[in-house]
């Protein structure tokens, strides 16, 4: 790491000293530093119980509902066992229910560990390790690993607490027991969880409601959650909405991944807030209607880099909403620093990339140099973040969080967060984020370290030895590709997909005889970095025949950045991944004028697939036709009914 950044030459002046650590770390607020986040909420129901609290699709709860819901199942939960310091694993889909399931863990005592169904069965096993329950669904129980606690369905078990009372029950938590775990990549091979505190949580939701001016406003406003609840983005909606009277607009993942089904929700259901990540954002802009999901007053991006290139292309559209850009990792509760775009519109790093901004809320940051000491202004450090925000650590892993939650030197008794990420000082005072200090990246908003990607290819039986790097594509999106050697696996996709979640997966895989190495014999990480990252696997290349086929082979290549794609070769192994579904799918209903569903290229996941369902709408006059009138799930799902 100290290649990267430069030890001070010369002490700072002690004004320009004052100034990093201390003027401009004056983010002192009051906030209500004793409660929970449910207690927060319950006293929102009492004083609004019959203002809409969730919609999720056509299913809406009021705050008493909501409450009264999450108190019943909350009584179930302590019967079996759920109680202070206890781990609840949640797993749901996108809708009320998950609310109510959320709720009630935290009013049992419990802390809740958010799962995606979507994730391999042996990572959701790590993750529950430790649980005392489950909170889930009927439908999602196959996509479940075994669990030996009691295993709760919130849709299927209702009548197991229905009868129970709906009055608030005796609190058994304090602001400083654990209130989330959010797992994300570790380097080991395993992932790390997050433990954060009630009191975090409720420092970050007084912070929204402040800064959005929640208290002021004469109606409550809708805030939409776009994301998995196993990634702490959708907690600026959740938590901040329900605190302060606001309606949380749980959007569907099949909804959030397609731009006409967005835009028409928002056209019945218009949306003040929304929190997003960049590059979900610009699929969805991708369009034709792409403008209509665009909130009517506040945009929150966050989860990656932002570039001033989104933020002209937003402004185009003809957007209202303020823009703002969030920053922080999970370690230190959702966001850190913030940004409110056009606040210094032509500042000098504006042109392309946009600062992440101040501290928020009884938040202090700091850019130091290898010996913990702060650099002047415009110089490279590493960011450390500390304050009310930063978590309690990891989950039974006390030498990492050792490691990366360290005393804080600027003041006493205060841990402060390395985040291995590099940055600077405007003259301003707002941060620049740069890049990495490390191999860890962000893949549409989800972290990832490299090391565990490697970790996982070293196991497989046709593996000798695995590199990963995190590279552009012609587009400036993030890719993972894998430097392999052995012997080339057929089945590694298949093996890669039962391990890793969607965004781990890496683009490509290049098998090499060997691996470059450096005078020192360790790996020469840039010699990788300039091999073509082109997947050379077995698959030989057939070109594309039809006008269809080459027409939409074009649009693969533009969208994945590959120059050459056969007819057989599966989207999901070349680089595609759900947000470059959506475009893709824009693009086609762009050219061909016809509305194919963006689980399409789930379905048909080939050029020749994909094709033939093209030609088969069009053939059945399916145009601007309502999803709602294609047949489901089917082979002939885009024949008229």
């Amino acid at each position: 790491m100290d290649t990267y950044i430069t030890v001070a030459s010369s002490p700072l002046e002690e004004s320009e000293r004052i100034q990093l650590l201390e003027e401009w770390n004056q983010t002192a607020v009051e906030f209500p530093r004793g409660m929970c986040i449910h207690e927060l909420i319950e006293a929102q129901s009492a004083r609004t119980p019959d203002r809409t609290a969730v919609r999720a699709g056509e299913e809406v709860l009021t705050y008493k509902e909501l409450n009264e819901q999450a108190n019943r199942l909350a009584r179930h939960l302590r019967e079996l066992g759920v109680g202070s310091g206890s781990l609840v694993g949640l797993c749901a889909d996108r809708s009320a229910g998950m609310l109510v399931g959320l709720m009630a863990i935290l009013k049992a005592g419990g802390a809740y560990v958010p799962l995606d169904a979507n994730n391999p069965k042996s990572r959701l096993g790590q993750q529950l390790a430790g649980a005392t329950a489950l909170v889930t669904e009927m439908a999602l129980a196959e996509r479940l690993p075994e669990f030996d606690g009691p295993r709760i369905c919130l849709d299927t078990d209702v009548s197991k607490w229905s009868g129970n009372s709906q009055d608030d029950l005796e609190p058994c938590t304090n602001s400083e027991d654990v209130v989330y775990v959010i797992f994300t990549s570790g380097s080991t091979g395993q992932p790390k969880g997050v433990a954060v505190r009630h009191r975090n949580l409720v420092n970050y939701t007084n912070f929204i409601q402040r800064r959005l001016e929640l208290a002021e406003q004469a109606e409550a406003w809708t805030f939409a959650t776009v994301s998995t609840l196993s990634a702490d983005l959708g907690n600026t909606a959740i938590f901040p909405a329900l605190a302060s009277g606001g309606c949380v607009d749980v959007i569907s993942e099949h909804v959030a991944r397609d731009s006409a089904r967005m835009a028409r929700h928002c056209r019945l259901h218009p949306i003040d807030v929304l929190k997003i990540v960049p590059s979900h954002l610009e699929a969805l802009l991708e369009s034709s209607e792409g403008a209509g999901v665009l909130p009517g007053k506040y945009l929150i991006l966050g989860g990656e880099a932002l570039t001033m290139r989104l933020v002209r292309r937003i402004r185009d559209l003809g957007a209202k909403c303020e823009i703002g850009n969030h920053y922080g990792p999970t370690e230190t509760t959702v966001e850190s620093v913030v940004f409110r775009v056009g606040e210094e519109e032509g500042s000098e790093d504006t042109a392309e990339s946009v600062p992440i901004g101040r501290p928020i809320d009884n938040t202090q940051v700091y850019i130091l140099d290898s010996g913990l000491q702060p650099v002047p202004l415009g110089v490279v450090g590493e960011l450390y973040i500390a304050g009310e925000g930063v978590a309690e650590g990891y989950l039974n892993q006390p030498e990492l969080t050792a490691e990366r939650f360290i005393e804080n030197p600027f003041r006493p008794n205060g841990k402060m967060y390395r985040t291995g990420d590099l940055c600077r000082y405007q003259p301003n005072g707002n941060i620049v984020f740069l890049g990495r200090a490390d191999d860890q990246v962000k893949i549409h908003g989800f972290r990832v370290e490299t090391g565990e990607v490697e970790a996982i290819l070293s196991r497989h039986a046709c593996v000798k030895q695995a590199a990963v790097l995190a590279k552009p594509d012609g587009r400036g999106d993030t890719r993972l590709i894998a430097y392999v050697v052995g012997q080339s696996g057929s089945d590694i996709h298949d093996y890669l997909k039962a391990q890793l979640p969607e965004y781990m997966i890496p683009a490509s895989i290049v098998w090499l005889p060997t691996l470059p190495l450096n005078g020192n014999g360790k790996l020469d990480r840039k010699s990788l970095a300039e091999i073509e990252n082109v997947a050379n696997g077995p698959d030989t290349y057939v070109a594309p025949r039809t006008a269809t086929e080459r027409t939409i082979a074009a649009i693969w290549s533009e969208v994945l950045g590959n120059e050459q794609i056969g007819l057989g070769e599966n989207f999901f192994e070349i680089g595609g991944h759900s947000l470059a579904g959506i475009q893709v799918i824009s693009r086609m209903h762009n050219h061909f004028h016809v509305r194919l569903e963006v689980e399409a290229i789930f379905d048909f996941p080939t050029i020749e697939e994909l094709s033939e369902a093209t030609e088969i709408a069009i053939e059945s006059g399916i145009r601007e036709l309502p999803v709602a009138k294609m047949v489901p799930l089917s082979r002939d799902r885009y024949r008229q009914q």
